[in-house]
């Protein structure tokens, strides 16, 4: 076991040397293109704003052009006021600011294309750096727990098995969310998309006839159902990433969620919170709404209930979150085998997040009572992180 260790350790050191040279090869890379970002951005604002100029000397040029050919039609039908060097300079004056409208006209279409050239190029630098910060990201994750004592590693080798089944029912269960929010839109926005169509072709053929009347009632229909696949589109959005989460924090993006979910699949629910509401880091807020979101969706595929309650209490080091149903329940002792040997995928999934967050993860239930799930997460370890969040937020409201 000792030589498996020591050969384990030569393995771990060099592949910690390797992806520390490479780290320091993605910084420079990184520096390198934030130097060429500030560069490409200067460079846009000047020629930004020399657009801006460009373009009112042209509005200014063809005013003035105007006001120049109006003095040759009125210095050429007058020939009593007028003499032919009056005629002739504002001949050549008309000209003159022709041609340069003509110039600053051609000045201001390579402006333009300068400006777009520089505003893609400043979007694929942009690109650039964020891809390099989130490879140096995962490097120092992975340096982070490479770097970590040796006597971890016999434990990481005898739950790995476990780790590769656990990871392939995350991908299993990725793509199945994909299929069904395929199904989704397939079933959902491409109907109603086609038929938006077919009805905008159906308004057109009223408005060809004058029939206006009728196109008239055919948009007001068509606003609606315009209306109603943009609230379905918001919906879906929501349940990928509830957008709230950032804005607003994990209770008003909870209390938004359950009541969508009693709208939508009529099940009577109720939201309680106690506790004075903080903002957590960012991650262990959307580790808690996933919580949420897979409890309700155990609830509505197996508990048949027509009730489910969530409370949810803030206290000085810890987050408490219970959601309980009035189902009909099942046996724990089963299910925790089953969780143990990996037959439940989305309990184990939910057990993993708690594990993650150093939590607990607790199921009370038995047949036809009801099931309710409690989860305690500490917060001392992010106790610097919601301090600082706390603090600048507090900064803002100033």
């Amino acid at each position: 076991m000792n030589v498996q260790a020591d050969s384990i350790d030569r393995v771990i050191k060099n592949a910690v040397e390797v992806m520390d040279n490479s780290r320091y090869q993605i910084f420079e890379i990184c520096e390198s293109a934030r130097s060429e970002l500030d560069s490409l951005n200067k460079e846009l604002e000047k020629v930004i704003e020399e657009t801006k100029i460009t373009i009112d000397r042209v509005d200014q040029l063809e005013l003035d052009f105007r006001k120049a050919r109006i003095r040759l039609s009125e210095v050429s039908r007058d020939f009593g006021r007028y003499q032919e060097q009056d005629i002739k300079q504002a001949y050549e004056t008309a000209t003159k600011i022709q041609m340069d409208i003509l110039i600053y006209r051609e000045k201001e279409i390579n402006l333009k294309a300068r400006r777009d050239d520089l505003q893609k190029r400043t979007r694929n630098v942009e690109k650039t750096i964020e891809r390099a910060e989130t490879v140096a990201s995962q490097m120092n994750v992975v340096l982070e727990y490479l770097s970590g004592d040796l006597n971890q590693v016999t434990r990481i080798l005898e739950s790995a098995k476990n780790r590769q089944l656990l990871g392939l029912k995350i991908i299993l269960a990725q793509e199945e969310e994909r299929r069904r929010i395929a199904r989704e839109i397939h079933d959902g926005m491409a109907q109603s998309m086609a038929n938006l169509i077919l009805r905008t072709e159906i308004t057109e053929r009223m408005m060809n006839k004058q029939d206006y009347e009728m196109a008239k009632v055919e948009i007001h229909d068509l606003k609606g159902q315009v209306r109603d696949n943009l609230e379905e589109v918001r919906k879906m959005i929501f349940n990928l990433r509830p957008m709230a989460l950032d804005d607003l924090g994990l209770i008003p993006t909870l209390r938004k969620f359950v009541q969508d979910f009693e709208d939508k699949h009529k099940i009577r629910t109720q939201f309680d919170f106690h506790g004075k509401q903080a903002r957590l880091p960012s991650a262990m807020e959307v580790a808690l709404f996933r919580l949420v979101q897979e409890s309700f969706s155990n609830v509505l595929k197996h508990a048949q209930a027509t009730f489910v309650e969530v409370w949810i209490t803030y206290q000085q080091d810890r987050v408490q979150v219970s959601v309980a149903d009035n189902g009909v329940g099942f046996d724990p002792e089963l299910v925790e085998r089953k969780i143990s040997e990996g037959d439940n995928f989305g309990l184990m999934g939910m057990k993993e997040r708690v594990d993650l967050l150093e939590g607990t993860f607790k199921i009370e239930s038995s047949k036809q009572t009801g099931t309710k799930i409690k989860i305690d997460v500490p917060l001392k370890v992010e106790e610097e992180a919601i301090k600082s969040e706390n603090g600048k937020k507090g900064a803002g409201e100033e």
